[in-house]
């Protein structure tokens, strides 16, 4: 059996404003729809671009090797800015940075569609996967504060939510298609949509003023926990099937199965209904 008493060494440590601790349930509630909800636009977002995947490599007529590569510009994003996203946090709070992710986030996705050539779309994805992981810190820590203020495990049902979003997402994406609009126009008003949830909703989030740790000499190669070793195993087996899913489905739909129209998207949508 895996010891997992390392968990808690990742819980946030922020101290929630006294105004939220005391907070009367109706207002509980619309901080958990508020946090909610940009658990939703960082789904409709990603599912967004996932859904158009085809169209785009249409456009710029890419191989199979050529959009393999291009998409591995995202991963890379996401990883370059992993160092500095707890930081961040850290430094500004999740509230502030949960807002500022999620706008960029939505931002970089409308200029996807602008892509004329395979270094632009590289550029835009590694941007993608930049304020990405921002975001999923950002938004997870909200998270977080939230299940506290509720004394209860409702962690789940916010990527509940997400996996929500990853459907309305994909269903969304077959009505654009049917419509026979553009990437661009498709992004521009899933954009819109997301900055109008970030309106709605910023004056709810949990705010609450991080505790920075003092830094800790240690040594520059130690022996990992077995436990988070495993995990990391688990983890990755998890994320490249749903990795390969996400950015490979709709051709697989076009070119092997050679769905018609709308239609191209339905294994992704299926994918994501189980989800």
């Amino acid at each position: 059996m895996l010891r997992l008493n390392f968990i808690g060494n990742f819980r946030a440590q922020g101290k929630i404003k006294k105004s939220f601790r005391n907070a009367k349930l109706s207002y509980l509630n619309r901080v958990r729809i508020a946090v909610s909800s940009f658990y939703f636009g960082m789904g409709l977002c990603f599912a967004t671009w996932a859904s158009r995947i085809p169209d785009i490599r249409v456009a710029l007529q890419l191989s199979d090797a050529d959009l393999g590569s291009i998409l591995f510009a995202l991963p890379v994003g996401q990883l370059t800015m992993m160092a500095f996203s707890g930081k961040l946090v850290t430094r500004y709070g999740s509230h502030r940075l949960v807002i500022l992710s999620l706008s960029m986030y939505a931002f970089c996705l409308t200029n996807l569609g602008l892509a004329t050539n395979a270094w632009q779309l590289a550029l835009g994805l590694y941007f993608f996967g930049i304020f990405g992981n921002m975001n999923n810190i950002a938004v997870n820590t909200q998270g977080v504060y939230t299940e506290q203020l509720f004394k209860k495990t409702i962690m789940a049902s916010f990527h509940g939510v997400w996996s929500f979003a990853g459907f309305t997402g994909a269903l969304v994406g077959l009505g654009m298609l049917a419509l026979n609009l553009t990437p661009y126009y498709h992004f521009i008003i899933v954009g819109v949509i997301t900055l109008l949830l970030i309106a709605f909703n910023y004056k709810f989030l949990v705010k609450a003023k991080e505790k920075r740790k003092v830094a800790e000499k240690k040594k520059l190669f130690s022996k990992p926990d077995m436990s988070l070793v495993w995990l990391g195993i688990i983890g990755f087996g998890s994320m490249a099937s749903e990795g390969i899913m996400f950015d490979w489905s709709g051709i697989y739909f076009k070119d092997i199965v050679e769905a018609p129209g709308p239609l191209i998207i339905l294994g992704y949508t299926s994918f994501m209904i189980m989800k």
